[in-house]
């Protein structure tokens, strides 16, 4: 079994927009390199592929950074702002995060932040959830039967290198191609290249890049590229890694002087979120029933060129005047379509008509044009 599988503390790192972009597709043109070549063995892509799922570790730390750029407009709202929550942190800026790991219940991440550090600690069947910025903290204890790793993570804790390869990996069918190509150095350690490349050439996606470390065989670094680029629009890489088990005392969590702590339970927790389900499917169900017939989200077209369709979300009040704000400050486009508002990116592009129609995809405004005009 794969230790990311059995481990899923492992998994962080990856915004959830860059996990959307690596689900989406690939990364770019073949010519390509990689930045070293180290003397390695000849392994083809089917077995890095078995390698990935097989790899097992006793202990790990390291720094990984998310950077991305993925080349879209200054608009106020998206790619405007400050503050660690801004979402340009996520689609047109970078994130670091520390991890140590030294078993199932040995397992600590940083997340590290302009204006402080989240930390996430599980020390056996202690388990602390800590924001410096807050200056909070949450214990709970692990009853003994229950299983080796907290159920979730914090909302917004994003995944290693592991989780966007399995993200892209899962996109592998009939459209898309796999090889292999030269080798690499990662956080100074020798890695292989696995490449993922739409079929498609309609797709602004050109390949998404996966270096897996020669000796321990874990994705060190996930790249993802637009067609004919020639450096990533998304990255997630380990900086560093030591493959040592960690000291003990990493785990060993000390609220500092003037943190409030919160001391909660398992049973607790899970209350929580059964109440926060609870109430997203409350009102799941009430848009649901406001929504007519056939407004459910639709796709168009199969594997990296995809293009999915649906109905503008209706929204009230401050959020309304915000997506407002957000669409109006959109180029204006028009066609046999129709009209409406375009935003385009390095690796993908959405298009909002003018009569409440969404169409989004890794492919050129044409193609959502032409997806548009089919009604």
């Amino acid at each position: 079994m794969s230790v990311f599988r059995s481990r899923p503390a492992l998994r962080w790192l990856v915004p959830s927009a860059a996990a959307v972009v690596v689900i989406g597709g690939g990364a770019a043109a073949g010519t390509i390199v990689a930045s070293a070549d180290p003397s390695l063995p000849d392994r083809s892509a089917a077995q890095l592929l078995v390698d990935v799922q097989s790899a097992k570790i006793d202990g790990l730390s390291g720094t990984v950074v998310q950077s991305a750029d993925l080349g879209l407009p200054a608009i106020a709202g998206i790619t405007g702002g400050q503050g660690d929550a801004d979402l340009t942190r996520l689609i047109t800026g970078s994130n670091t995060a520390r991890v140590w790991y030294a078993g199932e219940d040995k397992v600590r991440v940083a997340l590290m932040g302009t204006l402080g550090e989240a930390d996430l600690v599980r020390n056996g069947p202690d388990v602390w959830m800590w924001s410096s910025r807050e200056k909070t903290a949450t214990h709970l204890k692990v009853p003994a039967n229950a299983g080796k790793e907290p159920k979730a993570l914090p909302a917004g804790v994003p995944s290693t290198p592991k989780e966007a390869a399995d993200a892209a990996l899962a996109a592998i069918d009939p459209t898309t191609a796999v090889s292999t190509t030269g080798a690499a150095k990662v956080a100074g350690r020798d890695a292989y290249e696995l490449v993922l490349s739409p079929r498609d050439t309609a797709s602004l996606i050109g390949q998404v890049r996966l270096a897996i470390d020669a000796e321990k065989h874990i994705p060190l670094r996930v790249d993802v590229y637009a067609k004919n680029a020639t450096s990533p629009a998304v990255r997630v890489a380990f900086q560093q890694i030591s493959f040592a088990v960690p000291d003990a005392q990493q785990f060993a969590f000390n609220p500092p002087p003037g943190t409030k702590v919160t001391e909660s339970s398992p049973q607790q927790v899970e209350k929580e979120l059964a109440k926060e389900h609870k109430a997203a499917e409350a009102k799941r169900k009430a848009a649901e029933a406001s929504k007519p017939a056939g407004d459910e989200p639709k796709t168009i077209g199969t594997g990296w060129t995809t293009i999915v369709t649906a109905k503008m979300p209706k929204a009230e009040g401050t959020e309304a005047q915000q997506l407002t704000g957000v669409i109006e400050a959109l180029p204006k486009v028009s066609g046999t379509w129709g009209s409406g508002r375009l935003l385009t990116s390095s690796l993908f592009s959405a298009l909002v008509t003018d009569d409440g129609r969404v169409f989004a995809g890794a492919v050129a405004p044409e193609k959502l044009f032409e997806a548009a005009g089919k009604k």
